[in-house]
């Protein structure tokens, strides 16, 4: 655990007393001010990390305190030290910008727990901005992965950390949460950024022609292989290959792919020669491989060999202080896009999009601000142009029956798939992966919506 340089600011010097030896002994930097006018000097001679600050005290009292070194420093943590009873002070000093509070009589097991909760968070956002720094370096253009909250950041900072590895790591997460965006940004921090990633959709493969187009075949070696083929695997060769949906893997590949990770060759198809080639191997799955490996349609010792590493991505419901930015950025995007001028969002369209659960997740979201950029007749983004109903997410919508709730869903998956086909001139492929499903699903919600498939 990162030790932490901390300025204890009480004008009690028992309590402030205890508070040092304490810390100390858990192996922090500790330094004392009996007053507000010594803290502010102490803060402009040295440096923190955290400021544990009485709320009380003689002269300045703690408000005025974190004021002035929240305009030194805005990045010093700052703890209020508060009287039990005296809530409201300590709700005062987060909205000025406190991070926490505790209580008096102090509990240290509290403040161990403290104290570590914000030396793993300040790590974070070092790690974060070395990995930015570098990326930059690097000319790697990842400010794609859009994201506030600390599920993404701690994701992004594991991606950093892992990039420069030989391990195989498997992406985790719903259809749509950007599990191919999360690979290319480990490929691009990687040593092997200087060679392709190479993306291949498991799901949208025919079993027949999975083995060639991932291994490559001999001319002659089947009907119609009319010449020799190069597959994905040696394409990907110094660099990076990405298996989406490797849950979709029949179990001869299974086989095939498991020989790969354990010794490193394989055989194209119709030939008995060992291929050799450096591959780091990222796959991706919204199936539970868990599951499927209990089940017996997923090997086990393939399922450990893919999972060294595993990075699961939250949906977009379960991280939606992300959700303002990506709306933001997404108008910005497709504005430029269609030559469009879009100032933003009226402020019940904007309502209506926070309320929203999305499915689809982000892919989900890219699809309603897309069209919604492009059918916008003014400036402002309105209700009108949002393909659901207000209704559906207004604040009293419990009170709606599940059924008429359920419907609602419907009409707008309804909607977005027809857009889809639309779009990619009935192409189940593409349709497919822009709605974030498999081809199978997306002829199945075809049949179920009574749509040409």
């Amino acid at each position: 655990m990162q030790k932490l340089s901390i300025l204890v600011v009480e004008d009690g010097q028992s309590q402030r007393q205890m508070l040092r030896d304490f810390l100390r002994s858990e192996g922090h930097t500790v330094t004392e001010a009996e007053n507000g006018e010594k803290a502010i000097k102490t803060v402009l001679s040295g440096h923190f990390d955290l400021i544990l600050l009485d709320y009380k005290m003689p002269g300045m009292d703690g408000l005025e305190v974190l004021k002035e070194v929240k305009r030194i420093n805005p990045e010093i943590d700052v703890v209020i030290i508060t009287a039990y009873g005296t809530i409201e002070t300590a709700v005062e000093a987060l909205k000025v910008g406190a991070i926490d509070y505790i209580t008096k009589p102090v509990d240290l097991d509290e403040l161990v727990i403290l104290a570590n909760r914000i030396a793993e968070r300040r790590q974070l956002i070092q790690e974060n901005r070395l990995l930015k720094e570098d990326m930059s370096k690097r000319g790697v253009t990842a400010d794609k992965i859009i994201y506030k909250s600390p599920q993404m950041a701690e994701l992004v900072n594991l991606a950093g950390r892992v990039a420069a590895s030989k391990a195989s790591i498997l992406i985790q997460g719903e259809s749509g949460t950007g599990k191919e965006l999360l690979a290319r940004l480990i490929h691009h921090l990687s040593p092997r950024a200087n060679k392709s990633i190479v993306v291949v959709n498991c799901g949208a493969l025919h079993e027949n022609l999975m083995e060639s187009e991932l291994f490559g075949h001999e001319k002659g070696s089947f009907t119609g292989a009319s010449s020799r083929r190069i597959g994905r695997f040696e394409e990907a060769d110094g660099g990076t290959l990405f298996l989406d949906e490797i849950g979709e893997l029949t179990p001869s590949i299974q086989v095939k792919l498991l020989r790969f990770l354990q010794e490193r060759e394989f055989q194209r198809l119709g030939s008995n020669v060992n291929l050799h080639v450096d591959v780091r191997i990222i796959s991706a799955t919204n199936r539970d491989l868990e599951a499927q490996v209990k089940e017996g349609s997923f090997r086990e010792d393939l399922f450990y060999r893919l999972k060294v590493v595993t990075m699961s991505l939250p949906p977009l419901r379960e991280r939606k202080e992300d959700l303002s930015f990506l709306i933001d950025h997404f108008i910005d995007k497709f504005a430029a896009e269609n030559g469009k001028i879009i100032k933003g969002l009226t402020a019940e369209a904007r309502d209506m999009l926070l309320k929203y659960d999305y499915p689809g997740n982000v892919r989900e979201l890219v699809n309603i601000m897309e069209r919604a950029v492009v059918i916008a007749r003014d400036q402002y983004i309105t209700t009108d142009d949002l393909p659901f109903k207000q209704v559906s997410f207004a604040a009293d919508s419990g009170k709606k029956s599940s059924g008429a709730l359920r419907e609602s869903v419907d009409e707008l998956e309804k909607t977005l798939i027809i857009e889809s086909m639309e779009k990619t001139q009935d192409n189940q492929t593409k349709a497919a992966d822009i709605l974030g499903i498999s081809e199978r699903m997306l002829r199945y919600k075809l049949k179920k919506y009574g749509l040409k498939s």
